[in-house]
């Protein structure tokens, strides 16, 4: 197989809210992709407690598949302050500190008016704490990539051009055929003398279906995977085996089978 190329990189600090471009990231062994899904809105008691955090559907928490105003906002974190600026649309930017109730409160507050309609109950930001993260699947360790040439194919096959954004994938990559990837679940792919397992392929869900600037529901991303292809799933996981330090145009190719 070829080697195909980072082209962007993205983390998602708040789950449900905006990305985030990077001109780099450090990925460590074992870990999540940095500054990913740090905190959650609950939408209504969930049951998390942070003393003992556990995997969530993330039907508990504001999310785009059921709340797809939330495209809407641009939103910004700022790790060494815990601050979250979040800029409504025709609005001016607000400022929370994340590392204070008072701050808490005041964005939960926000989420209470601006999700009124949305919400089975009072609206409560999480943060998930030590290794935990508000991922997706109960797996632990992921760092999700995408592969531009299959959202490029199956944009063509729903009639129209997908921003890869509505995937929500940490690690857009371009150079190797469209569903290529999905070959190498069970194997390593190299990122320099980083090293990463790929774990399975990514089920979707209806939060593909929200254009990321406009927060419109206008494409049946789900639907057009099933038709074309037999299943629901884009994109991929993987866990980091070796870290190290990656940024766009990096190279990435899969690791030698030594035993042929």
């Amino acid at each position: 197989m070829d080697s195909a190329r980072i082209v962007d990189l993205y983390r998602y600090p708040v789950k449900g809210l905006s990305p985030e471009r990077l001109a780099e990231a450090q990925l460590r062994t074992g870990d999540h992709f940095p500054g990913d899904r740090l905190y959650a809105i609950e939408n209504g008691p969930s049951g998390f407690d942070p003393a003992q955090p556990a995997f969530q559907p993330k039907t508990r928490f504001l999310m785009l598949m059921k709340n797809e105003r939330l495209a809407l906002l641009r939103t910004r974190f700022v790790d060494a302050e815990r601050k979250l600026i979040v800029t409504p649309p025709d609005a001016a930017p607000v400022e929370f500190d994340l590392g204070s109730p008072d701050g808490r409160a005041k964005v939960e507050a926000f989420f209470a008016l601006y999700c009124a309609e949305e919400l089975r109950g009072r609206p409560r930001l999480l943060e998930a704490g030590g290794s935990f993260r508000f991922t997706d699947s109960a797996r632990s360790g992921f760092v999700s990539l995408l592969n531009l040439s299959s959202v490029k194919e199956l944009g063509e096959k729903a009639g129209t051009v997908l921003d890869p954004l509505r995937f929500r994938a940490n690690v857009h990559l371009d150079g190797w055929p469209a569903w290529q990837e999905v070959s190498l679940v069970g194997k390593i792919i190299t990122i320099g003398s980083t090293r990463l397992e790929v774990l399975k392929p990514i089920d979707r869900c209806l939060a593909t279906h929200v254009d990321p600037t406009s927060g419109v529901r206008d494409v049946d991303v789900v639907g057009t995977l099933r038709r074309t292809y037999g299943h629901i799933e884009c994109g991929i996981y993987a866990r980091v085996l070796t870290g190290g330090k990656i940024t766009p145009g990096d190279e990435i190719a899969p690791e030698p089978d030594l035993f042929g």
